[in-house]
């Protein structure tokens, strides 16, 4: 049994996570989402983790999961939980020598698709159905459009933030993925965690389009580690 932490991304709340964590605990696992304050925006990874550690910190060698932009957060918060892997879903991986900002000014349509450029998925419905649950069916998406809030890390976005060796990481694409690019994906897991990634055929959030089916990679992970 592995405990998994879960890091809500920069457009959802942690209720995001409630389907995921019914399909984890068929595998045995538990699941503690954490809950970020959405209103402090010069907060940096540190201030992120140290929050983190007040609400999670009890647990045990956790398996600590980021997705998407908070994927910035997720070196920081997996030192302070000591964690004993890490997990990147469709995540942004830091790079040391650029903020994520400077990154995407200089390589905007390399690291987002350009149609997704600009647009507000928390105030616009009809963006969040298009790029974010465009594989969800309409139940789904009735319940995924009530999960989205607001989360913006600015100051984190602004950090040039290290990347260590020290936890091992998996990182997976999502395939279908209509915000950042997949290739974008992969190159950031080839280049900055030096590991091939894992794949799921899915939008930006399989744990809201194919709960299960990113449980079972999940479950797969955590059986391939020591005990």
């Amino acid at each position: 049994m592995s405990s998994f932490i879960l890091i809500h991304s920069t457009g959802e709340a942690p209720t995001c996570w409630q389907r995921l964590s019914t399909a984890l605990e068929s595998y045995g696992h538990r699941t503690h989402p954490v809950d970020l304050p959405v209103d402090r925006p010069e907060l940096i990874a540190d201030d992120y983790a140290n929050i983190m550690r007040e609400q999670v910190g009890h647990i045990a060698e956790p398996i600590v999961l980021a997705h998407s932009g908070s994927g910035t957060l997720l070196p920081a918060a997996s030192k302070a939980l000591k964690a004993r892997h890490r997990v990147w879903l469709a995540a942004w991986v830091p790079n040391p020598h650029a903020s994520l900002l400077e990154e995407v000014r200089a390589n905007p349509t390399d690291t987002f698709n350009p149609d997704w450029i600009g647009k507000d998925p928390i105030k616009d419905s009809s963006v969040a159905i298009n790029f974010i649950y465009h594989d969800c069916d309409q139940e789904t998406i009735d319940w995924a459009l009530t999960t989205r809030r607001l989360f913006m890390p600015q100051a984190v976005y602004n950090q040039r933030i290290a990347l260590d060796e020290e936890i091992p990481s998996s990182y997976i694409v999502a395939s279908h993925d209509r915000t950042i690019r997949p290739d974008w994906q992969r190159r950031m897991a080839r280049e900055r965690l030096h590991i091939e990634p894992l794949e799921i055929a899915t939008g930006h959030c399989p744990h809201i389009s194919a709960p299960e089916q990113f449980a079972k990679l999940l479950a797969d992970i955590a059986a391939t580690l020591k005990a």
